[in-house]
């Protein structure tokens, strides 16, 4: 099987997607984001994005090494074992969440470590270039692989969504290594080019041609939601420890309820790109709002600013 990894020197397109330039504003009423995170990656050049675009339109995905700090993924990697007791999780109960696969859900809830995963600075440029820059959080959660695990259904995360393919881009995900990710310890799986298939994949069918998304932990693999994947199988006696932040575009439903499931109190303290990326915002001037207001001025208890027909 084939690596995942490719040479960032390759000259590529950028195949008209937004300039790495523009990535850092965004439409949220009153919280303007700065574009300064402190999450300790390195910022995208323009080249560099160009790059990443370029490869996510011809193969539907691209990895990002080194994007976080190798000691961040140590401090998530604990953070989710006190999770995991707390909580009381254990393993999946079905072939596609996995048999000795342990997930976590809703982690923008759980602590401040969180907050700053989707609005990173190496990966959230590459996003907004897929979908926009008023795309939305969808879910934040975690995947820990075990000890001979069978290898996930290959499937494509949009579709369950009922519209005919190809399309553009309406979901795009990434999976942050917190752990190395190989071949034998369950890496992902990718089908290149899938993404612009007229179908999806039929659930339980075995394909040729998969590519083994191999990065080295600090690594972030971003891919198209309508690319074909799946976890790997896990030969291995130690878990890979991934976190899926996953992104929609602002006009559909995220796959998590954020505004319910995220406590006011708890988004309150939201960074302003965060506030918006979770939902506190209004799609192009209207998908999202309140009596004709921004929902940004009822999370934080302010006069209610009208911002439709003005």
């Amino acid at each position: 099987m084939l690596s995942a990894r490719t040479d960032m020197s390759e000259n590529l397109d950028t195949s008209g997607r937004a300039p790495a330039s523009d990535w850092a504003t965004g439409a949220s009423g009153r919280h303007e984001a700065s574009g300064s995170f402190s999450c300790g990656g390195p910022m995208l050049d323009p080249t560099t994005l160009a790059t990443h675009l370029a490869r996510l339109e011809r193969d539907g995905y691209t990895v990002v090494e080194g994007a976080f700090p190798t000691d961040l993924a140590d401090a998530l990697v604990a953070d989710l074992a006190r999770l995991e007791e707390e909580l009381g999780e254990g393993p999946g109960k079905n072939p596609f969440e996995g048999y000795k696969t342990v997930r976590l859900y809703n982690l923008l809830a759980r602590g401040k470590i969180y907050e700053q995963i989707p609005v990173h600075e190496s990966v959230l440029p590459i996003v907004f270039g897929v979908l926009d820059k008023q795309c939305l959080v969808s879910s934040l959660s975690s995947i820990a692989i075990g000890q001979d695990e069978a290898a996930q259904p290959i499937h494509a995360d949009d579709m369950l969504i009922p519209i005919a393919k190809p399309h553009a881009p309406i979901v795009c995900n990434t999976m942050w290594a917190l752990t190395d990710f190989t071949e034998e310890n369950g890496a992902t799986r990718l089908l290149p080019g899938t993404h612009k298939s007229d179908a999806n994949p039929e659930l339980g069918k075995a394909y040729d041609g998969s590519v083994a998304a191999e990065m080295p932990k600090g690594s972030v693999l971003v891919f198209d939601g309508s690319i074909w994947h799946g976890g790997g199988a896990n030969r291995t006696p130690t878990r890979r420890i991934g976190i899926a932040m996953n992104y929609c575009a602002g006009f559909l439903r995220q796959q998590e309820n954020q505004q319910l499931g995220i406590p006011r109190e708890i988004a309150q303290g939201f960074s302003p790109r965060l506030r918006s990326l979770v939902g506190y915002g209004i799609y192009r001037g209207l998908v999202g709002h309140v009596d004709k207001c921004s929902p940004v001025d009822l999370l934080d208890g302010a006069p209610p600013r009208r911002v439709l027909g003005q």
